[in-house]
């Protein structure tokens, strides 16, 4: 199809009026067309009206209904064919073969979430039947399920431009629990926008839902997200991107009338630590698999390991060397968009220039555009515990090594850390006394604790958590991947007494939906 730069608000597609975005491939620095104009605020209202209009019918679709819905998208995105792949390359400068598996996996959760939907577990229904004779007080019949929340905002991310963003993780969650959503697209990625908004688009229309299921805006700064989160009819709002772009719209959310949730996903360092065992016996293989790892996708993943810790030791040593040669061997890569590669560059510029770190690689030197060269620094615990500054993340394949003298000192950096979204433990058979002694915290500070394996990678199925404390995201209780992440748009509600006729279908007597449900306490299918 030819892409017109359009917002796509409903079932129409409408011109903006606002500053224009043009999205430049990053391998040559040339801009693409065509140009996106800004929505207004009149346009952002429009949006949010025909959401809160769908929701009043869609809050109730069929299962059947909604997950059909959520696999036609993905059919629909299939179907955009290679044109999609093609233009997400321009924009990215990502390879084909990462962008086709991502590309897979955006249309695999939403199958998932289909599945998840179908099966109704999200319902979470409990049923306490009235207990007239109960003494000393008889007990009321009270039935609960979980009801969606209500329209959606959802910002697009920069580095994931399908999985992530138009009909990414947060899409599907949020049409699987019954709210629509109004997507802000990013803005290093329009035209890859486009066309996935066209293929939902698409789908609401060939499932007969309402114009209002789905919207697409695009905007400059903050205005339209801002916009976006404030308006009264928005009921939550999911988040990828930095930690100054989610605190913003956290603000933004609990200034409202109506407070609302932020789910936003706003990074992480993602602490590796190198126990004594594993290194004395595996170091060398650790350094190679780590490097792999770190510069794996120019390391643009928020769980990209950034910070390894370890005891000082020839082993450490050794991790060093290697670790250090290997960045040394490695080719500069393409960064997704000039902001990306301008973050990244002063994030390494103010490492080698802090007066306790020392640089210790430097990866190859680029010669195209907006080319990142790997990094590895080197710092001691004293001098991190007493700078937060060295906690920040540097988005790409940069890493920082710290080097404690002892035990002692490596729990006290685990504890100096802030939230993360993984920690991952290097470990042989005979360090599990010390990986014992470190679990407890580490469990505080992150939603997922690896062992012996590398963070880049996240599954999409129904164990995965993909979150972690402030900073890593706003909310530690909640997840933005695999099937849990359904629950960040539902609420409880509690049905007292209610006549049978009035009663929702998943409550009812005779169970007609056949979901599994917890009855006077004991589960029943």
């Amino acid at each position: 199809m030819t892409l017109e730069g359009k917002l796509l608000i409903g079932q129409r597609a409408v011109r903006g009026s606002q500053v224009e975005i043009r999205a430049i491939d990053p391998t040559i620095g040339e801009t693409l067309t065509p140009a996106y104009l800004g929505a207004s605020k009149a346009d952002v209202e429009q949006a949010c009206a025909l959401a809160e209009e769908a929701f009043t019918t869609y809050r109730e679709s069929s299962l059947d209904e909604r997950a059909t819905f959520l696999e036609t998208i993905a059919s629909e995105i299939e179907a955009t064919g290679d044109e999609l792949i093609e233009r997400a390359m321009a924009e990215t400068g990502l390879t084909r073969a990462r962008l086709e598996g991502e590309r897979g996996r955006t249309c695999g959760q939403l199958r998932l979430f289909a599945s998840v939907v179908r099966a109704g577990k999200w319902l979470d229904v409990r049923l306490d039947p009235a207990l007239p004779e109960r003494q000393p007080q008889p007990r009321v019949d009270l039935r609960q399920r979980h009801v969606a929340l209500g329209p959606v905002a959802v910002f697009g991310a920069s580095n994931f431009p399908l999985a992530f963003s138009v009909a990414g993780g947060d899409t599907a969650s949020a049409l699987a629990a019954g709210c629509p959503v109004v997507v802000k697209g990013h803005s290093a990625h329009p035209g890859t926008s486009e066309l996935v908004g066209r293929a939902v688009q698409r789908a609401v229309a060939k499932c007969s839902l309402p114009d209002g299921m789905f919207s697409l805006l695009f905007g400059l700064g903050n205005e339209v997200g801002q916009a976006l989160v404030a308006d009264p009819r928005i009921q939550a709002v999911a988040f990828t991107g930095s930690r100054s772009g989610g605190t913003t719209l956290m603000a933004t959310a609990r200034s409202r009338p109506r407070p609302i949730p932020v789910y936003a996903e706003m990074g992480s360092i993602n602490p590796v630590f190198l126990l004594p065992g594993a290194l004395e016996h595996h170091g060398e293989d650790i350094a190679a698999s780590f490097v792999t790892s770190l510069t794996l996708g120019a390391g643009q993943f928020c769980t990209n390991p950034g910070l390894i810790i370890g005891i000082q030791s020839p082993e450490l040593e050794a991790f060093i060397d290697t670790a250090s040669m290997r960045v040394t061997e490695s080719n500069a890569q393409t960064m997704l968009s000039p902001g990306i590669h301008g973050a990244y560059e002063h994030g390494v510029e103010a490492l080698a220039a802090h007066p306790h770190v020392r640089q210790v690689a430097r990866g190859q030197a680029g010669s195209g555009s907006h080319q990142a060269r790997s990094g590895l620094f080197v710092t001691s615990a004293s001098d991190f515990l007493a700078d937060s500054a060295l906690q920040a993340e540097v988005f790409g394949p940069s890493a920082l090594v710290v080097e404690c003298a002892d035990l002692s000192e490596m729990q006290r950096v685990a504890a100096h850390l802030e939230g993360q979204l993984t920690v991952t433990l290097q470990m042989d058979a005979g360090d599990l006394e010390v990986a014992r002694a470190l679990l407890p915290m580490l469990e505080r500070k992150a939603g997922r604790v690896l062992a012996n394996g590398w963070p880049t990678g996240v599954e999409m199925c129904h164990a995965m958590v993909h979150g972690g404390p402030f900073p890593a995201t706003s909310d530690a209780r909640t997840t933005s991947v695999g099937s849990a992440a359904i629950r960040r748009f539902l609420r409880p509600v509690c049905y007292q007494n209610l006549p049978e006729h009035l009663l929702p279908e998943s409550l009812k007597d005779d169970n007609p939906l056949g979901v599994t449900r917890l009855v006077d306490g004991k589960r029943e299918v």
